[in-house]
């Protein structure tokens, strides 16, 4: 089955070019025009596509193709796009930038899903010379299709003439530019998706949406990026059996801007294979009734007081855990877990008390990068990404050994205490069973 429908990349030379800002404007711009436009971001990264679905409407999906092999992100890809009218992918770092050279890259997810590449270059402080990029980028290797270009801060019509030149020399379609605009800037990563940011990045995407309907070329865009949607690999999610073929597993997994950063394939999965009820510790909730519960990653550091305040679901947590109950947890679901939490201050939180832990945002530092482990017969895939660190992590002995990408082994944990397993890394389901963690 193949249906025909704009499709592409938006790439970039190097990060900070404007991939992000760019794409959120051009999501909003395509959602004005009444189109059901699916969002998708290359690589591990959360924030992006929370940005992405406040701009489109429509919950982004993660495309990484470290996590998981290529058959699963191209069902992925075909899955999700095929309901929509146009599909937009936000690259990662640079257009060939992958944890290996090439491997894992933009570039190399273009090439997998046959999509063409709009590249955004800063052009700020150059002219012609974007004629030597764009050159390398297209020819750089012959399974990237590099199709058109659009250049961010550009500082005049006169500007733009010396780029539209370069397009023409290189025989890239110029698809038009932003030039440089006030109050444009996307929010710090960090601060991203707390309670109030909503509006901001909302009203942003708007901004950037009017400037792309005035210089954008969006009709040649779509035009140049229409191609046939590949359905052959696509497979629906099966149902999970049961051996007496009545009961469904029921999970409680915790949704509110303190606990937000959740794969969506991850939550389908989940969603088909067991009967999903969502909580909000930050608003007060208590524990629903559930076999299992996912406390998923997010900013509980920005959220102390309201989550110190609920001594009853700290308390049911507890309960539910001394009783063998299975709960899973990922970062900042697993700060959560802990006795206390440290501000970046010196301040102490009392959270559910679930690990014989205590975490700190005091010296804050940053850590980052691909995880791979071996646990219950499965190879787990994630990523880690956080700034708060685990006061005396031997309290509680890892349960695995994790390594990077390179095979190197880190110091990330993984923490099992009875029926509770907890850590920094948020793993990827897509490809595994997330309820054979407890077999």
């Amino acid at each position: 089955m193949s249906l025909v429908k704009p499709q592409f990349l938006i790439g970039a030379a190097a990060s900070g070019s404007g991939k992000t800002t760019f794409t959120m404007g051009l999501l909003r711009a395509l959602k004005r025009k009444g189109m059901h436009v699916q969002p998708f971001k290359c690589g591990p990264d959360y924030i992006d596509g929370k940005f992405h679905a406040i701009a489109a409407g429509r919950e982004s999906v993660n495309l990484d193709i470290w996590m998981a092999s290529e058959a699963h992100v191209r069902d992925v890809y075909a899955r999700y796009a095929q309901d929509a009218s146009a599909c937009v992918v936000e690259g990662v770092m640079g257009l060939f930038d992958g944890y290996d050279r090439m491997k894992g890259s933009s570039a190399e997810i273009a090439s997998l899903l046959n999509l063409p590449v709009v590249v955004i270059l800063n052009a700020r402080s150059s002219a012609y010379t974007v004629a030597a990029i764009l050159y390398g980028l297209k020819h750089f290797s012959p399974k990237v299709e590099v199709a058109g270009a659009i250049f961010n801060q550009v500082g005049s019509p006169s500007h733009y003439s010396y780029l539209k030149d370069a397009c023409a020399d290189v025989g890239v379609a110029d698809l038009g530019y932003l030039p440089k605009m006030p109050d444009i800037e996307v929010p710090s990563r960090h601060l991203g998706l707390t309670i109030g940011k909503e509006s901001e990045i909302d009203a942003l995407s708007d901004r950037v949406a009017d400037g792309i309907e005035q210089y954008v070329n969006v009709e040649r865009l779509l035009e140049i990026a229409t191609r046939p949607l590949d359905m052959h690999d696509t497979h629906p999610v099966s149902p999970i059996i049961t051996s007496d073929g009545l009961h469904r597993p029921r999970i409680a997994v915790a949704q509110d801007a303190a606990f937000n950063f959740l794969y969506k394939e991850n939550l389908d999965v989940l969603s088909c294979k067991a009967d999903v009820v969502t909580f909000s510790p930050l608003s007060g909730d208590e524990l629903p009734q559930a076999d299992y519960v996912y406390l998923p990653g997010g900013y509980p550091e920005f959220f102390t007081e309201a989550l110190s305040r609920n001594e009853r679901l700290g308390a049911q947590l507890r309960d539910f855990a001394e009783h063998g109950g299975r709960l899973f947890a990922e970062c900042g679901g697993m700060m959560y877990l802990c006795r206390k939490l440290i501000s970046r201050e010196g301040d102490s939180y009392p959270m559910a008390g679930v690990l014989p832990l205590e975490c700190t945002l005091e010296k804050m530092r940053l850590h980052l990068g691909y995880r791979t482990a071996q646990y219950r017969g499965m190879q787990l895939k994630g990523h880690e990404f956080h700034y708060s660190s685990v006061i005396q992590p031997d309290l509680l002995p890892s349960e695995v050994s994790q390594y990077n990408v390179k095979g190197a082994l880190v110091d990330t944990p993984l923490y099992r205490y009875k029926n509770v397993i907890a850590g920094y890394t948020h793993w990827y389901w897509g490809e595994n069973d997330f309820f054979k963690l407890w077999d």
